[in-house]
């Protein structure tokens, strides 16, 4: 056996040695089979993850969706087979073929955890720190439902847990996010900190050598302390206090946890090559001798029966747990027959009507033809009206103002978690996984916005809520080098074609502020996936409104406008560009030219759209194609062709005045005009 602690605190002594037995040997078993995975940690943390899902974690493994279950979110997501181990001795349905199928193509045990693919999963992690910033958002999440729904009980009251190792603090996402999570004061939130001075290199103290415990106090978190990783009690001790609300005092909980990775191994013990890769037949042996198994022992001899109904009394447990919530909520209910029909309707899919007539109110106050307005501004209207009659929810990183999204009432803070508006301050990555961690937890669809230029500092979070398909919406205005005099850092060239690259992610490029109205009207009816929206900070004209247009724009691309039936050559238009398409195309008709003009705001949706809608609307028999776009144009030659011209910036922009950068870099409609001309001339 090993040194575990098993004083006879609670009752089934051996019968609990025998579950953690089991939770340390199977990943050195599963992972030296196959020769690859991450052992060491899951190893060294079985003893944590026991005490956590069988002692102290609120949740059913019969109902892994309870809605007032904790959450817990491994952002060490190399770590997977400590999940699925638990998943499995707990009851959560998955098997040991499944664990022996760990990192096998098909398998519900992949090598990091992914979302709605194994049960009991809450997120997709596996960069390092992302986890954190989810986690974060959950807790943000978490304590804005209950204010909103159940002030002044308890009933939604849910402990966010969140996993991380060294590599996750020592990315720079979870400084961004921890530093936030404490001025909010969230309470409900607890990192446990696997302190086992290991990376995959080298030793910690070559690279990480800060005192991280007086880092998390400087933020303004509690922290606590595990001395000895193996024992039960303690851990039981530790973990309940950093769940007790009251003594956590209106801040986020850290946990330094002290482990060893690879233990009990003497081979591997606290060194990185714990960290991947299989021990070896003979080490693997006498890692079963030490836990009290045969060292030939298979992995269904690894699970003893006493041990595995010891671990998978968390069924019994769980389903206690949420009767007795299920029979609160149904007494709440009852007595707040308002606030629970709202909660229901939160959680619904299907946007009420009111939310609609919303948007026919913006579209009605739309300026007439010819008027300059900003989508940025548009859309900041969209947003007011809705945000009081949806789940929508959201900040800024420090740029409220100027990208137009502020909401009126209370900012989220210690005092007002039920707060209307998130303060995310200058953290851009860390707001974009908060954002993930929001929309992970629900009810609440959540934005965040900031300038275009800066989404680079959200694509490894962008990637992640796209991966797990989030209904996240990222508002980015600042569209283009006709930002001006802010210069090139600030204006935008790359960024538009970057994102999308991204698989799952919808970009988003309204034209005026018509094309802003629908685009919202798309969103609201269909709300699966991530959305980016980008924006102009310039005043673009408000256009001549088209037949259909709100059909046009859902099926990310239209007719805007047409001289005759538009059969000799097309002009294909996005965003602020699509008025300089349209003057070129009046130019054409002067001279008999029959052009048609595509708005195509969404590249995505139009690509999801029929043949033959794509057809109606560019029809294979027009071969002169023009596409222009301020940003960089490479994805346009798809919709153009080899015979077409695309206008577009290709450089990095300049200081200067919008209209001279636009000149400059050639975003013009004389430019179009040119293009035009010469795609004509080749037909």
């Amino acid at each position: 056996m090993s040194d575990l602690d098993t004083s006879p605190a609670h009752p089934d002594v051996a019968a609990e040695a025998r579950a953690v037995a089991a939770a340390i040997a199977i990943p050195a078993h599963v992972v030296n089979a196959k020769g690859n995975g991450h052992a060491g940690t899951a190893m060294a943390l079985a003893p944590f993850a026991h005490v956590l899902f069988s002692r102290v974690l609120r949740h059913n493994p019969a109902n892994p969706r309870w809605a007032a279950r904790d959450r817990l979110v491994l952002s060490a997501g190399h770590a997977s087979l400590l999940l699925y181990v638990q998943l499995f001795l707990t009851g959560y349905g998955l098997t040991l073929d499944d664990l022996a199928a760990s990192r096998k193509l098909g398998s519900l045990t992949p090598g990091h955890p992914e979302l709605r693919h194994t049960p009991g999963i809450e997120a997709s992690t596996g960069p390092l720190g992302q986890g954190v910033g989810n986690a974060v958002g959950m807790a943000i999440a978490a304590r804005k439902e209950a204010a909103e729904f159940t002030p002044g009980t308890d009933l939604f009251d849910h402990t966010i847990w969140v996993v991380a190792g060294d590599g996750c603090l020592q990315e720079g996402v979870s400084s961004e996010a921890s530093s936030l999570a404490a001025t909010l004061g969230l309470d409900n939130l607890v990192m446990v900190w696997d302190d086992n001075s290991v990376t995959i290199d080298s030793l910690t103290d070559e690279t990480f050598a800060e005192d991280v415990r007086a880092r998390y106090r400087a933020y303004g978190w509690r922290v606590l302390e595990v001395h000895d990783s193996t024992d039960l009690d303690e851990l039981e001790r530790v973990l309940t206090d950093a769940a007790d609300r009251q003594a956590a005092d209106g801040r986020p909980t850290f946990v330094a946890l002290r482990s060893t990775i690879g233990a009990p191994s003497e081979k591997f013990s606290g060194k990185p090559a714990a960290h991947a890769g299989g021990f070896g037949d003979d080490e693997v042996a006498r890692i079963k001798q030490q836990l009290g198994f045969p060292p030939d022992a298979t992995l269904e001899e690894l699970v003893e029966p006493d041990g595995l109904a010891f671990a998978r009394r968390a069924v019994d447990r769980g389903r206690q747990l949420e009767a007795e919530w299920s029979s609160r909520f149904a007494n709440w209910s009852a007595e707040n027959p308002a606030d629970a029909e709202r909660w229901e309707a939160f959680e619904s899919p299907v946007y009420p009507g009111a939310a609609f007539a919303a948007l026919d109110d913006v579209e009605a106050a739309i300026a007439p033809e010819g008027t300059p307005v900003a989508t940025r501004k548009t859309n900041g209207a969209v947003i007011s009206a809705l945000t009081p009659l949806t789940s929508l929810f959201g900040g800024s990183a420090d740029l409220a103002g100027s990208t137009n999204v502020e909401v009126p009432g209370d900012r989220v803070s210690p005092e007002h978690p039920g707060g209307a508006f998130v303060r995310f301050g200058i953290r851009e990555h860390a707001m974009a996984a908060i954002l993930s961690g929001i929309a992970l937890h629900g009810p609440w669809r959540p934005f965040g916005s900031t300038y275009l230029a800066f989404s680079d500092y959200m694509r490894p979070s962008i990637r992640l809520a796209s991966l797990m398909a989030l209904p996240v919406l990222y508002v980015f205005t600042h569209d283009s080098v006709a930002v001006g005099e802010d210069g090139p850092t600030h204006q935008p060239v790359e960024q538009i074609a970057g994102l999308r690259t991204v698989p799952g992610l919808d970009v988003v490029r309204p034209a005026d502020a018509r094309e802003t109205v629908a685009l919202w009207r798309r969103l609201l009816q269909k709300p699966e996936r991530p959305t980016a929206l980008i924006l102009s900070r310039q005043d673009v004209p408000v256009l001549t409104d088209a037949e259909g247009l709100a059909d046009g724009v859902a099926a990310g691309g239209y007719v805007r406008w047409q001289h005759g039936e538009g059969l000799d050559v097309a002009l294909i238009g996005t965003g602020s560009e699509l008025q300089l398409a349209i003057a070129a195309a009046e130019a054409l008709a002067e001279e008999g030219i029959e052009a048609r003009v595509v708005s195509m705001p969404c590249v995505e949706w139009f690509e999801e759209s029929a043949r033959e809608w794509r057809e109606s609307v560019l029809p294979s028999s027009i071969v002169a194609r023009v596409a222009v776009e301020a940003g960089r144009g490479d994805a346009w030659y798809r919709w153009v062709g080899l015979a077409g011209e695309v206008v577009s910036v290709e450089r990095f922009g300049e200081s200067g005045s919008g209209p001279e950068v636009l000149e400059l870099r050639g975003i013009t409609a004389e430019h179009v005009l040119a293009a035009a001309r010469r795609t004509l001339a080749r037909r």
